[in-house]
């Protein structure tokens, strides 16, 4: 059971961090090289990229030039590391490209709402697969990941999207998010564009205010019969953690659960966080809690303390930090105006 005090488990993810950092010390490997060593590597491409990804070993030969990305964090990822050249193409995003992370002028190249088919996903010519979730590179849609390496199309999945075994289902944090971005950087050679990054988004983690009293924020993704909430494994609980605010449900040791309505009333937290997304709007979620005869008696429903966040902000990626902010200025404004 995870509680509120996630310490011993952001120490368990260190130990982990360690151990997936490691590799990384292979590809950079070249900086230390001999004369005789540079002088005998290949002319194109950079050292060959040894490490383990998932569960799964990759051996990247060369610098992906030809990036297949499946779903809005993959695409973020590649365009906050300068890399918008490389993709040509993009599947199942969770909505608009920010105008800050897209080139002017350029635009995703989207041949799928959802999983692509085999044929559509090959078209693109891919040389490199980054995905947002395991479940993403499938026998039902553009293969599994032995399948692509078998047509020399590695595929990197997302480390805190990793697929979990309910057993081993950890508090993702910043840390690892971190350590994402260098191991991405590091396999497209943008180890300076990914400190870049990670260098502005700790300052802004440590430029959040805390807040004047404690606040418990409940975080409603989707679900109509039963609320689909955030339990203690996933980004959410890193993100209200960075905000300083509790997530009322810190105590389920999942990311993400169904919970009854009846439950959910019980909780009565301060805030609502309110998930937007194309399949699910905020607007739509809003609606529902202020007609439903139990939780629109909640004082969070009546006086209106919804915290709304773009669903592409929640999953693993660049955008986590935007809704640590959004969590964080949303309560901060609420206290002022008591």
């Amino acid at each position: 059971m995870i509680t509120k005090n996630s310490r011993n488990i952001q120490q368990r993810w260190s130990q982990r961090l360690t151990a997936l950092i490691v590799p990384l010390l292979v590809l950079t490997g070249c900086a230390g090289a001999s004369d005789a060593d540079e002088q005998s590597a290949p002319e194109t491409g950079a050292a060959t990229t040894e490490l383990v990804n998932c569960g799964v070993e990759l051996n990247i030969e060369q610098t992906p030039e030809r990036v297949f990305t499946v779903k809005s964090s993959t695409l973020e990822l590649l365009l906050a590391l300068g890399q918008e050249d490389a993709i040509v193409g993009s599947a199942y995003l969770d909505g608009p490209v920010p105008e800050e992370l897209a080139p002017e002028g350029w635009e995703p190249n989207v041949v799928a709402d959802q999983i692509p088919s085999r044929e559509i996903f090959l078209s693109t010519e891919p040389d490199f697969v980054l995905a947002g979730w395991e479940s993403n590179v499938s026998v039902d849609g553009i293969g599994e990941r032995d399948q692509l390496a078998e047509m020399n199309i590695p595929a990197y999945v997302l480390p805190p999207a990793c697929e979990f075994d309910e057993e081993v289902e950890e508090t993702v944090t910043f840390d690892q998010i971190f350590a994402m971005f260098e191991e991405v950087g590091a396999i497209f050679d943008a180890e300076d564009q990914a400190a870049e990054l990670i260098a502005d988004q700790t300052q802004q983690l440590e430029a959040v205010q805390a807040l004047d009293e404690e606040v418990e924020v409940l975080w409603y993704s989707s679900g109509t019969d039963a609320p689909f909430v955030a339990g203690a494994a996933g980004t959410p609980q890193m993100i209200m953690e960075a905000a300083g605010v509790t997530n009322v449900l810190d105590d389920v040791a999942r990311t993400w659960f169904s919970i009854s309505w009846e439950g959910f009333v019980t909780e009565d937290p301060d805030f609502i966080v309110l998930v937007d997304a194309p399949w699910n709007s905020a607007a739509e979620k809003r609606e529902r809690l202020e007609s439903h005869p139990a939780a629109s008696k909640l004082e969070a429903v009546q006086e209106e303390k919804y915290i709304e966040i773009p669903f592409a902000a929640t999953e693993a990626g660049v955008r986590n930090i935007d809704a640590v902010n959004m969590v964080a200025e949303s309560v901060a404004e609420a206290q002022a105006g008591q």
